[in-house]
């Protein structure tokens, strides 16, 4: 009790309301417009949270974090154009509501599926942290290195069919973070004499680049498109009733989402998938299931927003993010000096629970807007992507060169930003470069304290933590070696039978 008073009283402050007032309505605008996403909001506003507290700039961002996809579920039902791409799953169910007449039904099912799935996982939050407070102190250099090791493992096995392209571009963000002056030694690594890369390649310039700048471009380059939804009639409170008859579905799903919101690199997607298909194997009705089942889009918009609670545990308790949107948040972390991990329960707890209150006072600013405003967000989605673009694309430039007033920087983020816009065309993911950047910092940093104690290879596995987190490497790698003989044998066999059956004609 004392550690929320604590909290509490870290968060009753004019600055810090505004900035959580300010995250949370914006999160949901910029949720609601397809085509830009909490990473380039995000990735926009970063520059500007380096000049505020932690606290301060923290609670914006976990305000844009936690509710964009609220907003993203807006489009996802009325237009069937996800506004997040973790919205995807929603318009299976959503749009056919829309189409049904139902559109208020499905708007409101989709926000009170959110804000149980978001309360639920701040709830698993809250209870975690004795245990958290527990372990983290366990975890020495070593564990750190390994359960960074784990991390981009788990990163770049997430994308399964692009493993070996998710692995090649994890370890060019691995590469990056290398070039530049080396701390401890102060050489210069891989700068081929060019000053300007002496100072390195700012995880800031990156991030702006490949999110915010790519997204600019792919919107300047494709058609300009202004969707016309239809408003919605009625008091979207109305949902709330129908939700509680299918909170088994609910409570099913948000655990989904604990569960893989708290492993590295797994997040949304995967949570989203396995609560969709656990709520249509055991629904009464599983035909009506991508037709306009309420207990799928229940299932999909709590899975969703249980996950971003889920996704601190790691955050929080080491110091490793799982995605993109908390490797930015980490960055906030680091320029003020606040190291997440181990030595943050000890010293900074009142931080800690003030992060746990702003993410349940976000999900509620959030439900009250969205009952008064959902008409008002039909407007922000007819936004032209066009002028969308150059909006970004100013922004990114501006934020690029506030950072150290660097024509550098900004030539810098063009480039990353037109590497971006390639993977993007290429449908190759951006998010290991990102990770790679910031684990590889974590893993280089960690392994260099560790060797002081190191003499063999075997001491780095000779603690008990240490050696369980090298088992679960080893079982990761042996699990996705399995799953790759599987897929194989099954092509093997399809081919024989294709053969088979053309001999037969």
């Amino acid at each position: 009790m004392e550690n929320f008073l604590a909290g509490f009283e870290l968060l009753a402050r004019w600055d810090v309301g505004l900035a959580l007032l300010i995250g949370s309505i914006g999160g949901v605008i910029i949720g609601a417009i397809p085509g830009v996403g909490p990473a380039v909001a995000i990735a926009i506003l970063l520059p500007a949270t380096f000049s505020l507290e932690p606290i301060v700039g923290l609670t914006m961002l976990l305000g844009i974090y936690g509710s964009s996809m609220y907003g993203g579920a807006l489009p996802a039902v009325l237009i069937n154009t996800p506004g997040t791409a973790v919205n995807a799953l929603t318009s299976y169910d959503g749009y056919p509501m829309t189409k049904r007449g139902e559109a208020l039904r499905a708007v409101s099912l989709a926000y009170f599926a959110s804000f149980w799935g978001g309360l639920f996982g701040i709830l698993c939050l809250i209870l975690l942290s004795p245990v958290l407070a527990i372990i983290a102190p366990m975890f020495g250099s070593r564990e750190i290195f390994l359960a960074a090791v784990l991390g981009i493992l788990l990163v770049i096995l997430a994308h399964r069919g692009q493993v070996m392209a998710a692995g090649m571009l994890a370890m060019f963000g691995i590469f990056l973070q290398t070039i530049g002056l080396d701390a401890v030694t102060y050489t210069k690594r891989f700068t081929f004499d060019m000053t300007w890369l002496s100072s390195g390649v700012n995880l800031i310039v990156v991030v702006l680049g490949l999110f915010a700048l790519s997204q600019a471009f792919m919107l300047l380059i494709s058609p300009n498109d202004s969707p016309h939804p239809q408003p919605v009639q009625g008091r979207p409170s109305k949902g709330l009733r129908e939700l509680l008859r299918h909170k088994r579905v609910a409570t099913a799903a948000s655990g989904f989402g604990v569960l893989m919101g708290m492993i590295p690199g797994v997040g949304e997607f995967t949570a989203q998938f396995m609560s969709y298909t656990y709520a249509q194997r055991t629904s009464k009705q599983p035909d009506l299931f991508g037709k306009g089942s309420p207990e799928g889009l229940i299932a999909s918009e709590a899975a969703n927003n249980a996950v971003p609670a889920a996704a601190m545990v790691p955050l929080l308790a080491l110091g490793i993010p799982g995605e993109a949107l908390t490797a930015m948040m980490l960055s906030v972390f680091y320029v003020h000096n606040v190291i997440p991990g181990p030595q943050l329960f000890q010293n900074n707890i009142d931080l800690v629970y003030a992060l746990y209150i702003a993410l349940i006072l976000l999900n509620v600013v959030v439900i009250c807007f969205l009952m008064v405003s959902t008409n008002l967000l039909t407007k922000i989605i007819q936004v032209p992507t066009r002028l969308l673009g150059i909006l970004i694309l100013i922004l990114s430039f501006v934020g690029v060169y506030s950072l150290r007033n660097s024509l550098t920087d900004c030539m810098m983020a063009a480039g990353f930003g037109v590497l971006g816009l390639i993977l993007k065309r290429l449908n190759l993911p951006i998010v290991p470069i990102i990770l790679g950047m910031v684990l590889g910092g974590i893993m280089e940093v960690k392994l260099r304290s560790a060797m002081a104690r190191v003499k063999t290879p075997l001491d780095m596995i000779d603690r008990p933590l240490a050696f369980i987190i090298f088992l679960t490497i080893l079982l990761v790698l042996a699990l996705h070696v399995r799953t790759l003989i599987r897929e194989h044998r099954a092509r093997e066999q399809e081919t024989d039978h294709d053969m088979h059956d053309t001999q037969l004609r």
